[in-house]
């Protein structure tokens, strides 16, 4: 919706199977796309892929006007927010499981069936995904691609766990199985993200029967140099030379750009962006879909010259990084300390609230990352590995702070401790000084009569 996108969807039963278990959807009016896996005897993967995908197409499409409020940036009330868009998603995802669970209910034959989603929806500038199982979507940009969800199955739980070496991972028997599917329990865990989308990104969405032969991403984004339809068969063909185990489903989108210089200054912006997070050893071992993840919450400021960015004694519950200009720091009158791209402050704000210590002042116009202690907290509380690198990232942090602090008690320390030398210094010359005093005091004494020898006399 609101953007020039080409697309293209193929999908191929493969040279092993005698039906196709797979569904996918395109809606070119709403710009949502999708692909499910289905599972299950007596052909039920194929009605619970299809239930998926039909129940959550009318869902959004029955939200129509949700969409197009974000899309028109409304303020107040009506203003729906990013997160908005992803309840509606996961709200949709939530209402297919339950409909597929309900129908395995009814027909015992078709009790355990399920299947997996994944889901794009593009919004103006904005990609939003909702995800279960081991289909895939991928986002290749500047011709270099990087998968985007994650695999919900025993073989990466196991390498998240790193519990046990590839190696050893390889020989379990039920490494394949997956952990998360639609329509097997009543309710189901969904992931989400939404990202800023460039012009020439492309996106790749899957069944398991076309990455399960990718070796390397390299034998994804040859093929999309092609068109779309060239690259889509080109892709099935080349799962099915390797063996075609499965059912092959790929649905391709482009991102189409005008060529502007504003369409290639947002482009350098979220670039600098992700550089700039990068940077930052909160954030500096996290994925690329980890640092995605943070990057949807962080929202980017603008502050003129002198405007206030934070205030001495106020409640603070926000992390905020420099992408362009400086500001000072100031502890009254005091000024601390100037701050550029790159650098941070208020990082305690994202673990409890507590007044800030200083005041902070736009120096220059200053775009400014700002990323909310509840965002942040949402994120630990749905990324459990994610959350797990940011808390040690987080206690690095704390501790490189702790050990400066303690380096400048102990300069300041053995500042007062250094023994006062100035009176060795300047020992004799006091002393010459001293005696001059001395006998000056005596030469210019008055003469005292001796009035008790005289008295004696």
């Amino acid at each position: 919706m609101g953007t020039n996108i080409l697309f293209h969807a193929e999908t191929d039963v493969g040279r092993k199977r005698d039906h196709n278990e797979d569904n996918f959807l395109v809606d070119k009016g709403l710009s949502l796309f999708m692909v499910a896996d289905g599972m299950g005897g007596h052909a039920a993967g194929e009605i619970a892929s299809a239930l998926a995908v039909r129940t959550i197409h009318e869902k959004i499409k029955g939200e129509r006007t949700l969409l197009d409020d974000f899309l028109s940036g409304a303020s107040g009330a009506s203003r729906v927010t990013v997160k908005g868009v992803l309840n509606l998603l996961e709200y949709s995802v939530q209402q297919a499981c339950k409909h597929i669970y309900e129908a395995a209910q009814v027909d015992v034959a078709k009790r355990g069936m399920g299947t997996t989603l994944s889901l794009l929806l593009v919004c103006g500038n904005r990609g939003f995904i909702a995800h279960v199982g081991d289909s895939r979507i991928y986002l290749v940009r500047n011709g270099k691609g990087r998968q985007i969800t994650e695999d919900h199955t025993v073989f990466n739980e196991l390498v998240k766990r790193g519990k046990l070496s590839r190696d050893q991972i390889e020989k379990v028997a039920q490494k394949h199985a997956i952990t998360r599917a639609l329509g097997v329990y009543e309710q189901v865990e969904v992931d989400t993200l939404s990202f800023e989308l460039l012009p020439g990104d492309q996106l790749v969405l899957c069944s398991d029967g076309l990455h399960g032969y990718l070796d390397s991403m390299q034998e994804l984004e040859a093929p999309l140099a092609m068109p779309e339809g060239q690259a889509a068969r080109a892709l099935i063909a080349m799962a099915n030379e390797k063996g075609g185990k499965d059912n092959i489903t790929v649905v391709l989108v482009r991102v189409v750009g005008e060529g502007t210089a504003m369409e290639a200054q947002r482009a350098q912006r979220l670039a600098l962006k992700r550089e700039v997070l990068m940077r930052m050893p909160l954030f500096g071992k996290l994925s690329e879909r980890e640092l995605m993840r943070v990057m949807q919450v962080a929202e980017v400021r603008t502050y003129e010259p002198g405007q206030q960015v934070i205030r001495d004694g106020d409640r603070g519950d926000e992390l905020f990084i420099m992408l362009s200009g400086q500001v000072k720091v100031f502890k009254g009158d005091a000024e601390l300390s100037t701050l550029g791209q790159g650098e941070h402050f208020g990082e305690m704000a994202l673990i409890r609230s507590q007044p800030r210590s200083a005041d902070v002042m736009a120096e220059t116009k200053s775009e400014i990352i700002a990323i909310n202690r509840t965002d942040f907290f949402d994120i630990l509380r749905k990324e459990h590995e994610m959350a797990v690198k940011l808390l040690w990232q987080f206690l690095g942090v704390l501790a490189d702070r702790l050990d400066r602090t303690t380096k400048d008690l102990r300069t300041a320390r053995e500042e007062m401790e250094i023994e006062d030398i100035t009176a060795d210094i300047f020992r004799d010359e006091q002393s010459e000084d001293t005696v001059s005093a001395e006998e000056q005091d005596i030469h210019s004494r008055p003469t005292i009569p001796n009035t008790i020898n005289r008295d004696r006399e």
